[in-house]
């Protein structure tokens, strides 16, 4: 079993300074913002975007003060995306724990979300690159874009696999690919090894993104921090639902639509889950993901043996064997 202490190694000491820089980066005069700020960031997750920034950076040359800024803002833009989503899907649980959405209800989530997307903005000035500034713009309006997209197709249920992957590349796995890329440009890499680093990026979040998917099928509620079926359930789109609804014709296909009209039961989403793995929609996303999480590993190729290149590879491989 692979473990992110293990990934980390390379970038350990970087990582710290990291936590200690997002800490102080998001402190206010408002005690209101740090008492739900602390609360939003004490379950820290994986951390893997600001990760992949460090390891990215590592992989060119030593991480340096603007190396660890990046960081920082682009775990800041993922946890203001969070904490707006809580709010969009109306999610009890994150990670595991209610909600800031849940305790602090709508306004004050939705200021919080607001307040900590503006830190990250007055830190990218920080980064006093135009490219980063340019990337990271690009990335919000995508993060932006993506969620509108599910929200439209979930509704209409409207979707094939062509626009799930433009929808995913968008919502997450931009922050991945600007992660990387960013890392690489604070070590001034060369242009070949920014666009390798991007795509290796931009790759792995559609992995992770699919990964996520299968959980939300197979799950479970203390591992995930939400209940088994809960993006079918809220009629969300998942690669596994996708492949089955362009498996079925007909009246059976219609029928799985009319279910998920409206909050579908425990039953019904037994008999949707049921039919998905007949249909082998697990085992073709599941090996979507693989062939996904493989071109990613091979945009390394052009990279030298080091330390940091093994945990690059190593958190690919960690996405596709983590339970949770």
């Amino acid at each position: 079993m692979i473990k992110l202490k293990d990934i980390i190694a390379p970038v350990e000491n970087d990582f710290v300074e990291f936590n200690d820089n997002l800490k102080n980066a998001t402190r206010s005069q408002v005690n209101l913002v740090n008492v739900v700020i602390d609360y939003a960031m004490k379950n820290k997750g994986k951390q893997l975007r600001p990760m992949l920034c460090l390891l990215s950076a590592k992989l060119i040359s030593n991480p340096n003060k603007l190396s660890i800024t990046a960081a920082s803002l682009i775990e800041m833009l993922h946890v203001a995306t969070l904490i707006h989503d809580d709010i969009v899907d109306d999610s009890p649980l994150r990670r595991g724990w209610p909600s800031v959405k849940s305790v602090w209800k709508n306004k004050i989530s939705l200021l919080l979300g607001d307040y900590i997307f503006s830190q990250a903005l007055s830190n990218m000035i920080k980064l006093k690159n135009f490219d980063a500034l340019e990337i990271l713009s690009n990335t919000a309006n995508r993060l932006s874009q993506g969620e509108l997209l599910q929200m439209e197709r979930s509704k209409t249920k409207d979707i094939d696999e062509v626009t799930y992957l433009k929808m995913i590349s968008d919502k997450t796995a931009s922050l991945f690919s600007a992660s990387s890329e960013i890392g690489a440009i604070t070590v001034e890499a060369s242009r070949s090894e920014r666009n390798a680093l991007k795509i290796f990026g931009e790759k792995l979040g559609i992995a992770f993104q699919i990964k996520d998917d299968l959980f939300d099928l197979v799950g479970n509620q203390d591992g995930l921090g939400k209940p088994t079926g809960f993006d079918v359930k809220k009629n969300m789109i998942t690669l596994p639902f996708i492949h089955l609804m362009s498996t079925l014709k007909g009246l059976e296909r219609l029928k799985i639509i009319s279910k998920l009209k409206f909050y579908a039961k425990k039953g019904e989403l037994r008999k949707i889950e049921s039919m998905i793995n007949r249909f082998g929609s697990m085992q073709y996303a599941e090996n979507l993901m693989i062939k996904i999480s493989n071109e990613a590993i091979k945009e390394l190729d052009i990279f030298s043996e080091s330390d940091a290149k093994k945990s690059l590879i190593l958190l690919v491989k960690y996405n596709l064997e983590r339970t949770k």
